[in-house]
């Protein structure tokens, strides 16, 4: 679709939600989840989880990448993080990873192909990474690796980890695949390497 093919339909179709969803939707949201999901437009939370419109919180980075917590030095993650929790007092919080990722494979083969992106380099942590071959090329492997240190990131903010163990928070691993659409969870224990389908 061009850009004006684009525009043109935009304004046929402002809104595909009726009034009064738009009513509601103006008066406030309560979403259920936080969604952390990758920037890749072939990643789309709204199709992946079936959700409406005021239903799920997102966050989208390269590569799903959750930032170590460090307020003194805040960033647009930290603070949606932040604001979903503690504001809205979402219930639930979805890490997905998916195959195919570009920035993964980047992480895996040290940053190659990077060369001319120095900040998405310093985002991903390329710099300290020895080159590797990915053990296929959907990155698969590394993408469901990936997703477990980005959950155990999230697990190190401070008042994430009390409302996880207060029972108020509870955090999931997806994992999904581009080719097939299928989407499979990461296991509870991180000693139990299969993912199931969802």
């Amino acid at each position: 679709m061009s850009f004006e093919n684009f525009v043109r339909h935009a304004r046929r179709h402002p809104s595909l939600l009726s009034e009064d969803q738009r009513k509601q939707l103006a008066a406030g949201q309560k979403p259920s989840a936080l969604f952390i999901g990758c920037s890749d437009s072939r990643v789309i939370p709204s199709h992946i989880t079936g959700a409406e419109p005021g239903t799920l919180f997102e966050l989208r980075t390269a590569g799903n990448v959750v930032p170590k917590y460090a307020p003194d030095s805040g960033s647009s993650e930290m603070g949606t993080i932040e604001y979903a929790v503690l504001q809205l007092g979402i219930p639930d919080i979805i890490v997905c990873s998916h195959s195919h990722c570009g920035a993964v494979t980047a992480m895996t083969i040290a940053g190659r192909g990077l060369d001319e992106l120095p900040a998405l380099c310093t985002w991903l942590g390329t710099d300290s990474l020895v080159e590797a071959t990915p053990e296929d090329a959907a990155v698969r492997t590394e993408s469901k690796r990936h997703l477990r240190a980005q959950l155990d990131t999230l697990r190190e903010y401070p008042f994430i980890r009390d409302r996880v163990e207060s029972g108020q928070l509870r955090l999931h691993g997806w994992f999904y695949e581009i080719d097939t659409g299928l989407v499979y969870v990461a296991p509870e224990s991180s000693n139990d390497e299969d993912f199931l389908p969802l």
